[in-house]
């Protein structure tokens, strides 16, 4: 909240300093800790939530002024449109009421119609907007409603002698049968006077009318106004949790693969320390480019296909230190795919399935191909290698890792149903693995020559 912070509770008036545990509502209802218990964390005004006011040093709210320019834009705008509307309303009954007294034989001149509904329509419109604003400050409840009841029935009281006070003071104020023409109340041609026995007649003639065909609809539409923005608040605090929960389950799917890959990684590197050291060495450089380029992207769910094949070609950088001649990997990138939005760590956990179940099983050469195609606004993405598909040791059923399942999860939360992962077994030996989601391009795109790749897809 950036708005001046009030001082003392609207209920016990107890003083609250800049830095005291305070309760606010939407409008600003503020209330000490005690009084907030007593209400049940609802506003008895509005009935709105409480919600703990933030505590702020005092210097930060001196000299701000937007939130006063604010509440007067929003007034002078509701008195515009108060006066169109009624404006509006005049016009149409002054042509009404003229063509009334033509067909009646009782010709009226157009002006003195137009004056006459002026003066008795025109004075609801500066009275309407501050209807409009009390009742959407303060709403019937199921708690309230038979104090508040009384209290609207004396707002009413109050409307319809404020609309016989303003009516009054014109020409048209009151119909006089002994002069057979309009007068005003307070005044005539000869000075002020007050008639208080045409303003008794006039609020008991009119206090009926004026109560049930203008106060209370306005009181209506004041609380269907200030029901739906409560919706409307709710739905967008909603939605922002639900985008805020998104975020945190996606965060943690990632954080789920992160550690999977980096164990997997120095398993490999572990297993050189003993046959090749210098080997090793090297695995172990490429390791922390790997951790390097993941920690620039650490808190971004997305990031380009370029930037992804980069990542997914340094991890299997480490991998080719290990199979040393038995892996080549392959890349069929088409060139418009490389400014594609992706999640990040989409392709690295397929890559390494593909190593630790198919490549590693294989005792001759083993090939790895990454294609990405885009076709009718989707980016089709592909891994396949030659090992030996789905056909596990010991007949054991094929199962999904962490790293299939954890991306599937990804992709949903990311995609909807507009996304899928397929898995075949090729007709020859080999696993093919298919992912197919919706082409983006890139808010900042990172531009990569693709002969990189290509430069790197063979040992």
């Amino acid at each position: 909240m950036d708005l001046e912070m009030k001082s003392r509770c609207e209920k016990c008036d107890s003083t609250l300093s800049h830095d005291a545990e305070a309760f606010i509502c939407s409008y600003e209802c503020t209330f000490c800790a005690v009084c907030t218990a007593s209400f049940q964390e609802r506003c008895p005004n509005c009935g709105g939530e409480l919600v703990r006011r933030p505590r702020r040093p005092l210097v930060e709210r001196v000299g701000v002024s937007e939130p006063a320019e604010t509440s007067t834009r929003t007034w002078a705008l509701s008195f515009a449109v108060s006066f169109a509307a009624w404006g509006l309303v005049t016009l149409t009954g002054t042509g009404s009421i003229y063509q009334l007294y033509r067909t009646m034989g009782k010709p009226m001149s157009f002006m003195s119609t137009l004056a006459l509904e002026s003066c008795q329509l025109m004075a609801f419109a500066p009275l309407s907007p501050l209807v409009f604003f009390f009742a959407m400050r303060y709403p019937l409840q199921r708690w309230n409603w038979g104090r508040r009841s009384l209290v609207y029935l004396a707002g009413g009281m109050f409307f319809c002698a404020a609309h016989m006070l303003m009516r009054g003071l014109t020409p048209y104020g009151v119909w006089n049968p002994q002069s057979n023409r309009w007068i005003s109340v307070f005044w005539n041609s000869y000075g002020f006077h007050t008639k208080l026995v045409f303003l008794e007649q006039m609020f008991l003639r009119n206090v009926i009318d004026d109560i049930t065909g203008v106060y209370i609809p306005i009181v209506f539409i004041g609380h269907a106004v200030g029901y739906y923005r409560k919706f409307r608040d709710r739905e967008l605090h909603t939605a922002k949790l639900e985008g805020q929960l998104a975020r945190a389950r996606l965060q943690a799917l990632k954080s789920q693969l992160q550690p999977h890959f980096l164990f997997n990684a120095m398993h490999s590197i572990s297993a050189l320390m003993l046959t090749d050291v210098r080997a090793a060495d090297k695995a172990m450089s490429r390791l922390s480019e790997l951790l390097r380029m993941s920690l620039e992207v650490d808190e971004s769910q997305v990031t380009t296909l370029s930037r992804e094949l980069e990542f997914v070609n340094s991890y299997l950088e480490i991998e080719k230190v290990r199979f040393a001649d038995r892996l080549t990997v392959h890349l069929d990138i088409a060139p418009d795919t490389l400014d594609a939005e992706v999640p990040h760590l989409l392709l690295q956990p397929i890559a390494e399935n593909a190593v630790r179940h198919g490549i590693s099983r294989r005792t001759e050469q083993g090939e790895i191909h990454i294609i990405a195609i885009h076709l009718d606004n989707q980016l089709l993405l592909t891994v396949r290698d030659n090992g030996p598909g789905m056909s596990v040791p010991n007949g054991n059923p094929f199962r999904e890792g962490v790293g299939l399942r954890t991306t599937r999860e990804r992709l949903k939360s990311f995609y909807g149903q507009n996304q899928s992962v397929c898995i075949r077994t090729l007709s020859a030996d080999g696993l093919e693995v298919n992912i197919r989601i919706p082409f983006r391009i890139h808010a900042r795109p990172l531009l990569y020559d693709i002969d990189i790749f290509e430069s790197r897809s063979r040992v």
